[in-house]
């Protein structure tokens, strides 16, 4: 398979996934898109466009082979997304523009290590993930007590002994701004086992999505604490179900593992005219000839 280099007049995607948390693809290895907020809501509007949680731009690094440029499904620009590395490596692999086993990846949060086997899973060294207080949230109208998490990107965990069904996620929890400046992921955890949680979650930027790969690291992280187990301390393998999957986390404050699949279910190339329309204040020298009458 061979991959694409993309223009903005010819722009190729693919869709992938990583336990339910959608992601539009766009490889970019002549850094010639330019996303605007307004281009890349429309790629991820479900009715109206590809549909996804969040854009994943495959550009070449700077000092490392590969950047996973990623923006939520608003247009925000994020830091770290667990379950988009692991479809951006796949990616990458199936276009062969990494053979593996282990393929190293830039990210605002830092340069990340991905390790590939040859099957569907993707095992990623998380760098640190660090508990750094208490927090709270009001979640549908109650309030619940939270654990601040750092896994390069922020999360309010707030485990709880009822079903994580019982809340409401439809709109964002209420959060301490001052606490949380640029936002934070919220995730309702419930420990089910011994090294077992069931958790859903609020992105910022996204709404409630199937999946979050920084939150289960961060839920792993928090139950983690709970159960009594310092930063380091060998706490074993944690299985986090989310509703579109399980994933495996190893917390760990130096460097938290990630463990779970990555798909591309479909590849193809937009209608220019369609882009065109997506964002009408896009540079009109970038789009091809023809692509004005929409």
């Amino acid at each position: 398979m061979s991959a694409p280099v993309t223009s903005i007049g010819g722009m190729h995607f693919a869709k992938g996934h990583g336990t339910g948390n959608d992601f539009v693809i766009l490889p970019d290895l002549d850094d010639e898109l330019k996303l605007t907020p307004a281009l890349v809501s429309a790629l991820c509007d479900r009715h109206a466009g590809i549909g996804a949680d969040g854009v994943l731009r495959v550009a070449l690094g700077d000092g490392v082979p590969w950047f996973m440029d990623y923006l939520n499904a608003d247009g925000s620009v994020a830091e770290m997304c667990g379950n988009g590395i692991r479809v951006f490596a796949r990616y990458l692999t199936d276009h062969k523009l990494a053979t593996g086993p282990d393929l190293v990846i830039g990210t605002r949060a830092g340069v990340r290590q991905v390790r590939w086997d040859g099957g569907e899973l993707f095992r990623v060294d998380m760098g640190p993930a660090e508990v750094t207080g208490a927090g709270e949230a009001e979640i549908g109208g109650r309030h619940c007590a939270g654990v601040a998490v750092n896994v390069g990107n922020p999360h309010l965990v707030c485990l709880v002994t009822e079903s994580p069904d019982d809340f409401d996620l439809a709109s964002p929890p209420q959060v301490d701004a001052g606490q949380f400046p640029g936002g934070v992921n919220v995730e309702v955890a419930r420990v089910t086992g011994e090294h077992a949680i069931e958790m859903r979650v609020y992105e910022r930027g996204c709404g409630e999505t199937l999946s979050c790969g920084t939150g289960a690291v961060a839920a792993a992280t928090a139950a983690a604490q709970a159960a009594g187990h310092g930063p380091d301390e060998d706490g074993g393998v944690w299985k986090v179900k989310v509703p579109g999957g399980v994933v495996a986390v190893t917390p760990g404050a130096t460097a938290a593992m990630l463990t779970g699949p990555a798909v591309i279910v479909a590849e193809g190339d937009f209608d220019p005219r369609w882009l065109r329309a997506a964002d009408p204040g896009y540079p009109a020298a970038s789009w091809p000839a023809g692509s004005q009458g929409w």
